[in-house]
């Protein structure tokens, strides 16, 4: 495969302009192509299918509202390399190994970051590695953040990677194959290139699975074409709820000193993702495989912009958090002829349901001995209904070194070592900002008493 240039600004104009995101039904039993796009620190509350008012994702939108949209779907771990880590493998921390972002250089206190994994994680297997066993041609192209970062493996015949968790905007230093290239350019446009030259090497004869793992819209916020900050000048951002920063923040605090300021670039950096959507869907449909291509979306981990007067993420205080922001991503679905459009869900889906519900979707078989805790959510997306006997889960669980999460559908306990505290405890359906801990409030005892035997089963589970 060669080396190709960014997508150009005419290019993506024109793959806007392009016919609704549809496609014709193919024959039962055909295994489907999957693209997979990944965005690095996008919660839902950020994007206008979630109803955000003023950071404009408006293909994102056209995207959801042509197939399903999981309305609770959730990380287990609100930090990078562990909630991926989780995402690929449908196991979690303590079964992967993976329990913070990787970097060379952790600190202590208090702990952050992570420097390597356990030896083991080389023989977990990936997703990757069951879609490639069965005959599909996979390729990665983006942030990869589990170590290996230049030479993935795990059955992917071709890789566009960067080295570590973190890279310039403009003329970054990405690997080919394994090979250093000095790029020019706009890197979000550098993957979408890349990705579709992978698409454009597809004929049909076999099935594909591409992941683009976007870096937007992490830090920095410089770096990106000078049109996407225009956009925001004016934008007050009145509806996002930033609040004044909170004593325990930690990790990136000093954002919060300009939040309307960094708000604007943040928002700069997600519009620039949203663009390149319609650029993979249109090579697609010009390759004509978007009739039997699955088409996944979502984020890496939630982010706060200063909700809580907090920045960032799980990190992003001390103690670690785990708010609903943090904690929900989105989750969008398009197939055509087999997830209706304009769907949503009201499930609690988790990231360890997504290896299974791939593997559901391929054909392919569950690894056995993994000791996976998720279940496919096909069927929901498809709008079938389930066995009786096997109602969906009604719990979520989350997991970040010290801290655990049970959630339902209207409670959610945060549990931090291991019952010793500080813990909390919210109804979120009266207190949906989280603002009230209830975890001493003697009303809610029976309701702590059940969440904390649902995470210890949880936990005796994936043990």
């Amino acid at each position: 495969m060669t080396h190709s240039s960014p997508i150009t600004r005419r290019q993506a104009l024109a793959a806007l302009a392009a016919p609704a995101w549809a496609g014709q039904a193919v024959p039962a039993g055909q295994p489907p192509n999957i693209l997979f796009i990944v965005a690095d620190d996008l919660a839902s509350w950020m994007l206008g299918c979630y109803g955000n008012q003023e950071i404009r994702t408006p293909n994102i939108d056209r995207l959801a509202s042509s197939g399903v949209r999981f309305h609770n779907h959730f990380v287990v771990t609100p930090i990078c390399s562990a909630s991926r880590a989780t995402l690929f493998t449908g196991r979690v921390p303590r079964q992967h190994g993976i329990h913070d972002f990787l970097t060379p250089n952790p600190i202590e206190q208090p702990p952050q970051g992570q420097k390597e994994p356990p030896a083991s994680f080389a023989r977990e297997t990936m997703i990757s590695d069951l879609l490639a066993a069965k005959g599909y041609q996979c390729g990665y192209v983006g942030k990869w953040h589990m170590a290996n970062d230049t030479n993935p493996g795990h059955g992917y015949q071709y890789t566009y990677t960067m080295d570590g968790g973190s890279s310039r905007y403009q003329n970054p230093t990405m690997y080919l194959n394994g090979k250093a290239v000095e790029e020019k350019g706009y890197l979000t446009e550098l993957m979408t290139g890349q990705a579709t030259q992978f698409l454009e090497q597809q004929s049909g004869a076999k099935p594909f699975f591409l992941t683009v793992s976007y870096f937007n819209p992490h830090t920095p916020y410089d770096g990106h074409p000078q049109r996407y900050y225009d956009l925001y000048a004016k934008t007050n951002f009145e509806t996002t709820g930033w609040e004044p920063a909170a004593r325990n923040a930690l990790r990136e605090k000093n954002l919060l000193q300009d939040p309307v300021g960094n708000l604007r670039k943040c928002a700069a950096s997600t519009t620039a993702l949203d663009d390149q959507i319609p650029v993979l869907i249109n090579k697609l449909r010009q390759k004509g495989l978007d009739s039997n291509t699955l088409v996944i979306f979502t984020g890496d981990n939630g982010f706060l912009l200063g909700r809580h007067g907090l920045w960032s993420k799980g990190l992003a205080s001390d103690p670690i958090n785990m708010y609903e922001e943090v904690m929900q991503v989105p989750m969008l679905m398009h197939w055509p002829g087999k997830i209706p459009v304009q769907a949503t869900r009201p499930e609690l889906v988790s990231y360890y349901d997504f290896l299974p519900t791939v593997c559901d979707a391929a054909g392919v078989k569950v690894p056995a001995g993994g000791n996976l805790c998720g279940r496919s959510y096909l069927p929901l997306a498809m709008g079938k209904p389930l066995e009786k006997k096997k109602p969906w889960p009604t719990y979520v669980f989350g997991h970040f070194r010290n801290t655990e999460m049970a959630r339902d559908s209207r409670h959610k306990l945060v549990w931090r070592n291991n019952g010793a505290g500080p813990n909390e405890l919210y109804d979120l359906r009266t207190d949906p900002r989280e603002k009230r801990n209830e975890n001493e409030n003697p009303a809610f005892l029976t309701v702590r008493d059940r969440l904390v035997q649902q995470l210890a089963g949880w936990r005796k589970r994936t043990g």
